[in-house]
């Protein structure tokens, strides 16, 4: 186990094949349990390490974390002062991964951990970053109202109007993926809101870019963390980064 107070220590990285799996967690205690369970059957002919990055989470999802950690012995638990957002977590384990790969990925168990075999083996043979996508032939969704529906094909289309680099990717929503660590070299991130891989996108410029895709089941426990802000968040991001190009 090794348990990171985010602002005093720093781990360097020194593997190159190592896949680091950075998972951000908010009141996720209930789910948290399965989901390293399957990581770990997924990943077990595979080097890899699990970050998990919590908000202080008032359900205990920290505390549980760290028992995981001594259980497991390849857990990395960063304790975050408040609820500092999704994206700014991913970034701060992303500082602390050893392995030159990184998986992104939620802990709410509607992201198979299944899928991380295929998405590491797609960076390992040249892809700049893997996506795991709902929209991409054989991929689906499972148990969403039409609004949502409506709200994620619009977001979508949102970004393929206003930048151009992603009009290519019928996931770019994705909240998982994976992706070579040196793509972020000389690169500053600074995201708004929740949708990360708009911004790694947006700013590398990859030349190599893969969807896999898979079936995206509803959420069993826990509540889902999209509102209304989470949607203002992603509007001003997507304005922010057509300033910039």
């Amino acid at each position: 186990m090794q348990t990171i107070n985010l602002y005093y220590k720093k781990i360097q990285a020194v593997t190159k094949t190592k896949l680091a799996i950075i998972i951000p967690t908010y009141n996720e205690k209930e789910n948290l349990p399965q989901l390293i369970q399957r990581i770990e059957t997924a990943m077990s002919n595979q080097d890899h390490e699990i970050i998990i990055v919590d908000d202080n989470s008032p359900d205990g999802t920290g505390q549980l974390a760290e028992q995981l950690a001594k259980q497991y012995g390849n857990i990395k638990v960063i304790h975050r002062p408040a609820k500092m957002g999704l994206a700014t977590a991913i970034l701060d384990g992303i500082k602390y991964a050893e392995g030159d790969i990184i998986a992104v990925m939620d802990a709410d168990l509607q992201h198979p951990p299944e899928l991380l075999p295929r998405l590491y083996q797609a960076i390992l043979k040249g892809n700049d970053i893997a996506i795991a996508s709902r929209y991409t032939e054989g991929g689906k969704i499972e148990g969403w109202s039409l609004k949502r529906k409506i709200v994620s094909k619009g977001a979508i289309a949102l970004a393929h109007l206003f930048l151009p680099q992603t009009r290519k990717i019928k996931d770019i929503m994705s909240g998982y993926f994976a992706f070579r660590k040196d793509l972020l070299q000389d690169i500053e991130l600074n995201p708004t809101g929740y949708k990360i891989l708009l911004e790694i996108i947006t700013k590398t410029k990859p030349t190599k870019i893969t969807e896999i895709p898979y079936t995206f089941k509803p959420r069993t426990k826990g509540k889902s963390k999209l509102n209304g802000k989470e949607i203002t968040n992603y509007i001003k991001h997507i304005a922010k980064l057509t300033l910039k190009r």
